[in-house]
């Protein structure tokens, strides 16, 4: 950083921000949907493919340990989600860990048919519950409700509640433990979407008492585009659910290839297909810059950093409107606000090397990833949006030009 803030002085984070590869010239405050590139993991890929693939060849999973990744970097998740060990393994998209955690939490409670989300959960999610209940064709519904209204809908005849921590598009943050809690007292399952918490702020899954978590490793825990998924089961459920995909890496024994399916014990039944060892690799290395990080400390930079970008845009922007909580501990790391040309105003902050992203149909988010942002990077870029609000520069043909993504 060119110029030292004020609330930047003794930031016991700040060594941290020479950690990631971050392009000159650009304030990234996207961390919430694609992570920064750790320093580090390029030398460990290079010697994951020209030494381990290169010179092992097959002989690299036991040589290498490949066949162990998915347990290995999911005990390193675990440790930053608040699992126990051996409750988490990283395989997979999120979206396919949340059939098997669904089908899974589904098949415990037999007798009850009703599937609880809100209306801020991902959508991957709510696609994934709806084509399972067609798939089981057992009269299962999915019951969507206001992000507000989830604790009024557990009821009785609930049998999963499935719910994104932290609210995709907004930032509101639900209370993971007071909604398990209720779930629990009628008799239902709870099931936590942590993509927009995992390596944002502390998370206690065992002490929430959750019954199944999924999340994925490219957001805060910056593992690479499209890097693996993770999923976690209570230990109390491990040996009592049966995979509705039985692939051969959730087999009690792979390499005896039997014709019949048997499940491994633990966590290790939630396997399916083989490891992806390349990208399983960067999300490991991607998890050596968290080794000494206290989560709770990070979560007071977060705060601060949210809370200054929320008064300096209010102050400075009176065009843009507050989407996300004012309450910082109703909020994950990010912050969102609404504006009518909102896609186009994305497009002209981006332009000017303010990375953040749009999410239809008005709201522009800003993710804050504490590890390498610091309050001067949130001043100068809340010094470029003031600019491009005050002269209209978002009103120009190019920034309304729609991409495939947004």
């Amino acid at each position: 950083m060119s110029h030292l803030h004020p609330l930047d002085e003794n930031d016991p984070l700040a060594a941290k921000r020479d950690a990631f590869c971050l392009p000159n010239g650009v304030i990234y405050l996207d961390g919430n949907s694609l992570g920064v590139l750790p320093a580090h993991v390029p030398e460990r890929m290079q010697h994951v493919v020209e030494k381990q693939w290169g010179e092992s060849l097959i002989r690299g999973w036991n040589e290498h340990d490949w066949i162990d990744l998915p347990q290995k970097v999911g005990n390193r998740i675990g440790r930053l989600v608040g699992a126990e060990q051996e409750a988490v393994v990283a395989c997979d998209s999120t979206t396919i860990n949340v059939f098997k955690v669904v089908s899974a939490a589904l098949a415990l409670r037999p007798g009850r048919k009703v599937i609880l989300s809100d209306n801020g959960n991902f959508p991957t999610d709510l696609y994934m519950a709806q084509g399972l209940a067609d798939l089981l064709a057992k009269d299962h519904e999915l019951r969507i409700v206001s992000p507000e209204d989830v604790a009024d809908a557990i009821t009785d005849d609930l049998a999963v509640l499935m719910l994104t921590e932290v609210d995709y598009k907004t930032g509101r943050r639900h209370d993971m433990k007071a909604l398990t809690e209720k779930a629990h007292a009628v008799g239902a399952l709870a099931i936590w979407d942590l993509a927009h918490s995992a390596g944002a702020f502390p998370v206690d899954l065992s002490g929430s008492n959750a019954d199944f978590a999924i999340g994925c490793g490219y957001k805060y825990l910056n593992g690479g585009p499209g890097a693996p998924a993770f999923l976690y089961v209570a230990p109390r459920h491990q040996n009592d659910i049966r995979p509705a995909l039985t692939g051969w890496m959730g087999h009690d024994a792979p390499f005896a290839f039997d014709l019949d399916y048997r499940p491994a014990e633990g966590i290790n039944r939630m396997g399916v297909g083989t490891p992806p060892v390349l990208s399983l690799s960067a999300l490991d290395a991607a998890l050596d810059v968290f080794e000494d990080v206290d989560m709770e400390v990070l979560r007071r930079k977060s705060i601060s950093l949210c809370e200054y970008f929320i008064a300096q845009v209010e102050d400075r922007c009176p065009e843009m409107e507050l989407v996300s909580p004012r309450d910082a501990e109703l909020r994950g790391s990010q912050v969102s606000f609404g504006f009518a040309e909102g896609y186009a105003l994305m497009q002209a902050l981006i332009a000017n090397g303010v990375i953040g992203d749009f999410r239809a149909p008005d709201t522009v988010r800003f993710g804050f990833t504490p590890l390498y942002l610091s309050h001067a990077d949130v001043a100068r870029a809340v010094d470029v949006l003031e600019k491009i609000l005050s002269t209209r520069m978002w009103d120009m043909d190019e920034f309304r030009m729609r991409r495939k993504v947004t």
